[in-house]
This record gives structure tokens, sequence and C-alpha cells, in this order.
């Protein structure tokens, strides 16, 4: 459409030019057109809705074409393009009443233009008005339609997305439930017999007693060892198949903005699945607040054994906060006593002290297994956390 209003206006300029040359009003036609054509083209900076500008914009390209019409008629034409441009701005009602007046407007015009009546010139433009007023309105019913039929699909897959979620959170807390209930709850149902029965009989019978008591500490291994193998089970994926805590750390990353690298210090000892879990949840937590509120480009984890400790040290190079205690404990602020200051070329991005569940959830998994959490941080200058949980001797 704005194609074929500067096609139509161009057309009726050389019109002009060639069937009246060297005529006064030629320099008004030239301006006009050209003014014209600039107020044609601001008019999609304005945006569609029917602002106050907007407004004003349609009424000065309607005025200029109607002068450019009342000089030379043949711009009469231009007025097609001009229908479409008064009904994307206008509600409907008034639109058709403007192109009412700008289809009037035509046949006045070529009726002056015509030597001879024309039948046509009285019944065409009306003709042409009512097809594109038409064309407009059927266009725009079946846009509004297919947005409608848009917005209800959107809705309906995130609606069937969240019952999807809420229905596998409800079959894995009935599959855990059921675990539960025919494996340690049936051990534990069945220790308590045997003890109480064992408890009854000591005196009188202390042999059918300690069998009571050797049955129920077999009994007590199987729950420990059905109670393992449910943790395994709930256990990391990406510590599954035999992987090392290294190996996944080595394997995590921040989004395609961010560069993060791994480092690995000391000897690699062997790890109980609680710390190797809860290590890598710390380093996929801390991440995640680099990515969301650091604006780093780079992050580092640094894995250490220490002999009698394990330190993990995320740090990043992004704009840094100032650390604030949390209620249920304070953070220090400073070097791990007896751990080293992280090493590498990096200074996670900012845990913010008082939003989100990142630094809580952290500091309780490093308080479950009774270690300590440090965060270092200066505006602009990064962030490190460390996470030291101390190690069981083995002997």
């Amino acid at each position: 459409m704005h194609t074929a209003f500067f096609l139509l206006l161009g057309a009726s300029v050389a019109r002009f030019l060639l069937r009246h040359p060297g005529e006064p009003r030629t320099p008004w036609i030239i301006a006009l057109s050209i003014a014209l054509a600039l107020l044609y083209v601001l008019g999609p900076a304005l945006g569609a809705a029917p602002t106050l500008r907007r407004l004003l914009w349609l009424g000065l390209v309607v005025a200029t074409w109607v002068v450019l019409v009342v000089l030379a008629p043949s711009f009469a034409w231009c007025a097609v393009p001009l229908f479409y441009t008064g009904l994307r701005t206008l509600p409907p009602r008034a639109a058709v009443v403007l192109v009412a007046l700008l289809t009037v407007f035509v046949v006045a015009a070529q009726l002056k233009l015509s030597q001879d009546f024309d039948p046509n010139l009285l019944l065409a433009p009306p003709a042409v008005a009512a097809l594109a007023t038409a064309v407009f309105v059927h266009t725009e019913r079946q846009a509004e339609a297919q947005r409608a039929l848009i917005d209800d699909l959107i809705r309906t897959r995130r609606e069937l997305a969240a019952t999807e979620r809420r229905e596998g959170t409800l079959a894995e807390r009935q599959r855990l439930s059921m675990e539960i209930h025919d494996t340690l709850a049936q051990h534990l149902s069945s220790q308590q017999m045997l003890l109480q029965a064992a408890d009854r009989t000591w005196d009188s019978d202390p042999g059918t007693a300690r069998a009571h008591v050797r049955t129920a500490t077999d009994i007590a291994a199987r729950g420990l060892a059905e109670a393992r193998r449910l943790v395994h089970d709930l256990a990391p994926p990406e510590l599954a198949g035999g992987a090392g805590l290294a190996d996944a750390l080595r394997a995590l990353d921040a989004g395609p903005d961010i560069e993060v690298r791994f480092h690995l210090e000391g000897t690699p000892t062997p790890l109980p699945d609680r710390a190797e879990s809860a290590l890598l949840r710390i380093a996929q937590g801390a991440l995640a607040n680099v990515r969301e509120h650091s604006g780093a480009r780079t992050a580092a984890l640094t894995l250490s054994f220490l002999g009698d400790q394990v330190v993990l040290d995320i740090a990043d190079d992004g704009h840094g906060f100032a650390p604030s205690p949390q209620p249920g404990g304070p953070v220090p602020v400073g070097p791990l006593p007896g751990g080293p200051v992280p090493v590498g070329p990096v200074p996670v991005g900012p845990v913010p002290g008082n939003r989100g569940h990142g630094l809580p959830a952290i500091r309780a998994r490093v308080s479950q297994l009774g270690g300590d959490l440090t965060v270092e941080s200066t505006p602009g200058e990064g962030t490190v956390l460390s996470a030291s949980i101390p190690l069981e001797p083995t002997g």
C-alpha cells in the first residue's frame, strides 16, 4: 500500500507536468507533492494507535492532499492508499465517515476534470472505496481472530505444562511414599515388634530375646540398604553412572555469555554421596546467581582437597556487592581458616544477601554437613564464595 501511494503520487505529478507545462501553479504542485510524501513517510514512526499526534498527522496528510486535488484533480487517485491510512488510524465508524468524505471529494474532482459527464466517474470511486473498506475490515477481523486463537493456544500450553508439572510432582510423591511404606516403614514396624517381644521375654527367655534382637538387627541392615538406595535414586543425575564430582563440576556452565573454568587442586579422595551432591548443588546455585545478578563475563570453580577438608570456591569478575549477614547465622568475610584464598585469574557473581533463596540454600547445605561458608565481595571487583566441608579421617 505504501508503494502504491508513492507510485500514484509520482504518476500524478508526471501527468500534471506533461499536460500543464509552464503553469504558474507548477511550483506549488511540486512543493505540495514533496510535503505530502514527507508527511506520509513520517506516519509509521508515530505508531498505529490513534494518539493525538497520529490524528494531527492524519489531518495534515488529508489537508495537503485536498489542496493538491483542488489545484490538480488528477491527484484524486492517491485517495485509495489514504483510505487504508484512515482505516488503520481511526476507530471504525470515524474511519468509514472519512472514507465517505474522501470519496465524495474524489467524485467531485473527477467530474470537474471531465469535459463530459461520465457515469464511471460517479460510480467507480464509491465502488473502489467500498471494496477497499470491505477488504480492510475482513482482514482486520481475520487478524483479530488469529491473535485470539494464538493467545488461547499459548494459554492452553501454559496450563498444560503447569498441569503436567503438578501431575509429575504428585506422581513422584506417590512413588516415594509407596517406596517408603513398602520398605522403610515395614522394616521399622518389624523392628519395633521384635524389640518389644525381646523386652517382654528378656528375663524369662534370654535366648529367645537375643534371637529377636539379632533378627531386628538384620532387618535394620536391610532397611539401611533400602534407605541408601532411595538416597542414591534422588542424587543429582550429573553424578549418576559413576561420574565423579570433578567431572560433574567441569561440565557445568552459566549460560552462553559467561565462560566457566574449572580448577582441581590436591589429590582427589572419595567423598560421601551426600557431600558430593551438596557440593554440586552449591556450585549450581552459585552459578545461577552469577548468571542472574553479577553481569560477569567469566567464572571459575576451584575444588581443593586439603586433607582434612574439601573446599569449593566459586568466583566471578562481575560487579560485586556488599555482603550482609543473613538471618540464621552470620556470613564470615575473609579467607577460610586453614584454607587458601581462591586462586586463578578469577576473582560468584553476587549472591545477594537479601534476595532469593540462593545463598540461604547454599548456607543450609553447608551447615548440614558441618562446614563453613565464606563470601568475599567488593562492589565493582567481583565476588568469591567458598564452601568448606570437613572430611572424616580415614584411619
